[in-house]
């Protein structure tokens, strides 16, 4: 653990494998500012960065805490969007409703899920599934995920089950470890731009921050480092090399690295070579490396609610399980998981090629519209997004106009992810999501189009003087 660095005047970018105490800065992020924190030359500090957003919240309400405030804050500001298309949600019966290419979903192979999901074998009640479980999962699941984690990472010895803990996906995860990992106050590193929900799944439990590494620092004590690999919104791949630099710079000052690999399963390129930090060889430290994978994304069930941590800490993997109390699985959907997780020949022969392929397909179809309007944009062949260019559109470069862009997206009924969400230095940046059935895609891009080209939904119907 060690201590950033006081603010000095450069600004470096980070790329994978480049990290270094030296010159190593945080961004402050697009939250709420604190008034003083008790050093008078400081800045003030914003809630998704290193500050005491506490400071800064009055309640609103009389029946809320200030850290009930906070949480709800989260909820009426960071949620606005998703809350705006979940009541207004594109259907057949609702055709002039919200299409959603912001939220990171496989809505591509449905038919193919819920076929294997519907057969016999997923269908079973026996009083132990009934009953409270070993909290960190049953074991009759957690030796199924070793052999998986052990087959599709690569790994060079077979994982072991004791190493696993199941809960109810990485969100739960990314809070568990954050709270038995720091003190409160203290931070995570991340590359940035990052996806921006791992600020609200590290603080609201555990009061922890993120660190960006390549703005401007104030001092905070850094605890570990988070890896999204492939990454998400950028969708890169860090090879065997840079993850070992990345690893071994967290040995040398006793970091905790939390390793995400949810979209390992989802890289649809096939010149993409994708390495789990489970492949290597050898782990410079690994009792402070720790691994999360889940369903949400690979397998197209973010609504299934099963994630996956793999630690040889015992402590930490105590710990975490202790937690999962509160964020267990059923014991029916435990079983579920085994069947899916096992049937090898279904994930290598159907899903996988099929999911594959559908994924190729929709970024190929995506791609060729930006090209068409002439959008420069960012994508690297895995995950379900694309990092899309937009600043020409903005009248000022600044982020009150992405917002105002993002809000005539939301009026014209197709929802993206702005470029700040994700901790992006630079106004005009959007995260768009591909993977989604061809009909919603076409109407999403005829809308994106219609604002881009000046043509709004808004104004069209609005009415005449």
């Amino acid at each position: 653990m060690f201590m950033l660095p006081q603010k000095d005047s450069g600004t470096p970018t980070t790329s994978p494998g480049s990290l270094s105490t030296q010159g190593l800065h945080s961004n402050h992020g697009d939250g709420l500012e604190r008034e003083g924190s008790g050093k008078p030359d400081q800045k003030p500090l914003k809630l998704y960065g290193v500050g005491d957003p506490t400071a800064m919240f009055s309640s609103d309400s009389p029946y809320l805490s200030s850290r009930g405030s906070i949480i709800k804050w989260f909820w009426d500001s960071a949620e606005e969007g998703y809350r705006t298309y979940h009541m207004d949600e594109y259907e057949d019966e609702n055709p002039s409703g919200i299409i959603n290419l912001g939220t990171s979903e496989n809505k591509l192979c449905f038919d193919l899920l819920s076929r294997r999901l519907s057969q016999s074998d997923m269908l079973r009640v026996e009083p132990s599934l009934l009953q409270y479980p070993d909290w960190r999962g049953h074991l009759f699941l957690r030796e199924e995920v070793a052999r998986f984690l052990s087959f599709y990472c690569r790994s060079p010895a077979p994982l072991k089950p004791e190493n696993v803990v199941v809960l109810n996906g990485c969100a739960s995860l990314f809070s568990a470890l954050a709270t038995v990992l720091c003190e409160v106050g203290e931070a995570f590193l991340i590359p940035a731009p990052y996806y921006g929900a791992i600020t609200q799944h590290v603080y609201l439990y555990g009061n922890v921050r993120l660190v960006c590494v390549y703005l401007d620092s104030e001092g905070v004590k850094v605890k570990g480092l988070i890896l999204i690999n492939p990454q998400n919104p950028l969708g890169d791949v860090y090879s065997p090399g840079e993850l070992q630099e990345y690893l071994k710079f967290a040995k040398r000052h006793e970091l905790h690295v939390m390793v995400d690999e949810v979209y390992m399963l989802s890289v649809f390129e096939e010149s993409v070579g994708y390495h789990s930090v489970l492949s290597l060889e050898r782990l410079p430290d690994p009792q402070r490396t720790h691994v999360m994978w889940a369903t949400s994304k690979d397998f197209g069930m973010s609504g299934l609610r099963f994630g996956t941590l793999y630690t040889e800490n015992q402590d930490v993997a105590t710990a975490v399980s202790s937690l999962c109390r509160y964020h267990g699985l059923s014991g029916l959907v435990q079983y579920q998981m085994a069947q899916l997780l096992r049937d090898r020949d279904w994930i290598n022969q159907v899903y996988l090629p099929e999911n594959h392929a559908r994924l190729k397909a929709a970024h190929t179809y995506v791609s060729e519209e930006l090209r068409a309007l002439g959008i420069p944009f960012v994508s690297r062949g895995a995950g379900f997004f694309i990092w899309v260019d937009l600043r020409k559109y903005l009248p000022a470069a600044t982020f009150e106009e992405e917002k105002l862009l993002w809000r005539r997206f939301l009026d014209n009924k197709v929802l993206l992810s702005f470029g700040q969400a994700f901790e992006c230095k630079e106004p005009g940046w959007f995260r768009l999501v591909f993977s989604d059935k061809t009909h919603r895609l076409r109407l999403g891009m005829q809308r994106v189009r219609r604002v881009l080209e000046g043509k709004s939904q808004v104004a069209e119907d609005a009415p005449s003087c």
